[in-house]
């Protein structure tokens, strides 16, 4: 009886996988079959248009590069340290235990929570106003939860004899958490933050509450900058306090409209975000995959 359920399982996991393999294939087939021909260097150089066969993504990719950016810069070390604390240095009391049950519960609020939260915060009273550092700052509350939660499970994870064996031997406590414990956690926090950072991407709902615009007919300034005078090279983040839009509010709006051109460029936009978030993801495995090899 037993292995007759066993096999069941088996057979039912099998189909549940298969089945949901097999309609993100459909998906991203239908994608790419309307959206392939639009994928051109003058679709991902070009600004926005009322026509769809002159309309780009520039403001949008760019937009979504700066604002995964900022969000990484400010989520994850926050994100990372809070997790070392919680589980390596605060003590066990109803303080720490009431900080655990809310980080938890934070973690499934819906987004557009957040978005309010931030409307109120960065945009109202910080006066950020609808800038890439208020979208960054949002998002990065977003996915805070979430890291630090994967965190605190990656820590866990590591043996207990390993951090006995490191005080055996004299170490002090940073010494243990930074030479031994956070090495062997590294590839099981980079999972968590690539499952955050993918969560960030395509979120829309709080970027269109703090007031993301859906077009914009220029890019924010870029951070580093040559001349021919020395030193040679400036450095700027005027750029954070400028207006932004981002890949999933220029898929929506494309959406929206009558015109079937705009469809088969919602559809290229949908392609370059995967992309993006693919190669966000590949980075992230690589350090990791670089990180293991080592130990």
């Amino acid at each position: 009886m037993n292995k007759y359920l066993d096999r069941m399982f088996a057979v039912i996991g099998f189909i549940a996988t298969m089945s949901g393999l097999v309609v993100l294939a459909v998906l991203l087939w239908d994608v790419c079959s309307d959206g392939w021909g639009k994928l051109n260097w003058h679709f991902l150089a070009s600004y926005p248009s009322r026509k769809p066969e002159s309309a780009g993504i520039l403001s949008a990719w760019v937009g979504t590069v700066w604002l995964m950016f900022t969000t990484a810069i400010l989520a994850i070390p926050i994100g990372i340290g809070s997790g070392i604390y919680l589980e390596e240095y605060a003590r066990k009391n109803k303080l720490t235990d009431f900080i655990e049950i809310n980080v938890a519960n934070l973690a499934g609020v819906p987004s557009i929570i957040y978005g309010l939260l931030g409307l109120g915060i960065f945009v109202r009273f910080m006066h950020l106003d609808r800038s890439v550092l208020a979208g960054g700052m949002t998002l990065a509350l977003l996915i805070l939860p979430v890291v630090i939660l994967s965190t605190r499970e990656a820590l866990r994870a590591v043996p207990s004899s390993l951090r006995e064996a490191s005080y055996a031997l004299g170490a002090t406590k940073w010494q243990t958490v930074s030479g031994q414990v956070l090495p062997m956690a590294f590839g099981n926090i980079l999972t968590g933050i690539i499952l955050a950072m993918s969560r960030a991407v395509g979120e829309t709902a709080p970027l269109i509450t703090i007031g993301a615009l859906t077009y914009i007919p220029f890019l924010p300034q870029s951070p580093v900058s040559f001349s021919s005078h020395f030193p040679f090279v400036q450095v700027s983040f005027s750029g954070l306090f400028e207006a932004f839009t981002v890949l999933p509010i220029q898929i929506f709006n494309w959406v929206s409209r009558p015109q079937k051109g705009f469809l088969a460029c919602a559809a290229a936009g949908i392609v370059v975000l995967l992309l993006i978030t693919l190669l966000m993801n590949a980075a992230a495995i690589y350090l990791r995959y670089k990180r293991q090899t080592r130990w």
